[in-house]
């Protein structure tokens, strides 16, 4: 699980990019501040399910 934090670094910083991106556009002005809470835990709660699964476990053989 080496890998796990870097993608979950690189996806915080996507999800920041797309608000600021919405935000600067304007979009954001039109939506209700609870439902934009409602999709920031939702976009969180996924990230954080895909760098789980991204991260493969190490195998190691006894002898």
């Amino acid at each position: 699980m080496r890998f796990v934090n870097i993608y979950l670094v690189g996806y915080f910083l996507l999800l920041m990019g797309a608000l600021a991106a919405l935000w600067y556009g304007g979009v954001l002005r039109q939506i209700s501040p609870m439902w934009i809470l409602i999709g920031l835990v939702i976009a969180v709660g996924l990230g954080i399910m895909l760098s789980v699964s991204a991260g493969k476990p190490e195998i190691t053989r006894q002898s």
